[in-house]
């Protein structure tokens, strides 16, 4: 057998031996990514929605589940819905917690985001962001501030504060919620949100 050949071999060989191993890890951690992820939505739905302990979903589509946050006699503390949105660098995922008359905005979690450093990153953090989306009202479409309040009192009931140097980031999110605003409350209108009912495909 020629050098050519043998290396052609042996580099196909190496080749199955890689791609197996690689399938056997995936196949193997699978079920411990979505183990975790699943972790991850339940902790995200307590912290949003205060007073419940558990997760029921309510309504399922692609890139948006809305989750009915119960206490632990059963009972709907509110609602989390889960969304995203295009910002600046990538998708942005969010956890939005209301109320169970969806009158108020308890507060964000923001699950997955890919902003700048330092920047849009901020999205991320509750002192430069997120507190000023606590306690607002739901009834009402979101505008942001610019420039920015210097506390969550400065602003308006349905006014949330634009990071610095991050205007794009910021508006994503306030376009994410807005969007998600509308179409939760279109779904209680048609009766789709009651605990215990059936889920869309």
């Amino acid at each position: 057998m020629s050098l050519s050949s043998r290396m052609v071999v042996v580099l196909t060989g190496v080749g199955l031996l890689s791609g197996g191993f690689l399938a056997s890890v995936g196949i193997l951690t699978k079920d411990r990514i979505a183990l975790n992820k699943k972790m991850e939505i339940e902790r995200a739905i307590v912290s949003v929605v205060p007073g419940s302990v558990a997760g029921e979903t309510l309504y399922e589509e692609k890139e948006f589940i809305v989750y009915g946050g119960k206490n632990e006699a059963g009972d709907l503390q509110g609602f989390a819905i889960y969304t995203s949105g295009i910002g600046f660098q990538d998708k942005i995922v969010l956890m939005i917690g209301v109320d169970a008359s969806l009158s108020r905005l308890n507060g964000l979690a923001v699950l997955d985001q890919k902003e700048t450093p330092g920047l849009g990153a901020k999205i991320t953090d509750r002192p430069s962001f997120l507190v000023y989306w606590e306690n607002k009202d739901f009834t009402r479409t979101f505008s942001l501030r610019k420039p920015p309040a210097p506390a969550p009192e400065s602003l308006s009931a349905s006014e949330v504060n634009t990071i610095t140097g991050a205007t794009i980031s910021s508006e994503a999110v306030l376009s994410i919620v807005n969007a998600a605003r509308e179409k939760v409350r279109a779904l209680r209108e048609e009766g789709k949100l009651a605990l215990g009912g059936p889920h869309a495909e």
